[in-house]
């Protein structure tokens, strides 16, 4: 079985930063991409940021510029950077990865429980 662990949620300010982590473990022969999710309030929930096992980006328009998506494939983690956070911005932000148990089986998606992120005006 594979865990996927959030981090690093909390409460700040408008304009301020956080650094989310997620860290992966359990049987894991590879991972292919990761990437962050968010769910708002009543919203649906997005694509915030992924990254390839290449190392590859992509970024909703609402974050770019502000966010940072990074890897360590040493450790399995992936990273979030989230700079001049605003309030609207306020959700649960998820972790998901494309892992590989064993090499004989494909890509399977995993998802963490989620990290509560609040921004206040």
């Amino acid at each position: 079985q594979v865990q996927l662990v959030e981090s690093g949620g909390g409460l700040v300010q408008a304009g301020g930063s956080l650094r989310l982590s997620c860290a992966a473990s359990g049987t894991i022969f590879s991972i292919n991409a990761m990437g962050w999710y968010r769910q708002g309030p009543g919203k649906q929930r997005e694509l915030v940021a992924r990254i390839t096992s290449g190392g590859s980006t992509n970024y909703a328009d609402s974050v770019k510029g502000r966010f940072t998506i990074s890897r360590d494939n040493a450790k399995n983690t992936v990273y979030l950077q989230m700079n001049s956070l605003k309030p609207e911005e306020t959700a649960v932000y998820l972790c998901n990865g494309l892992i590989r148990g064993s090499r004989y089986s494909g890509d399977r998606s995993y998802w963490g429980q989620g990290t509560q992120v609040t921004v206040s005006s």
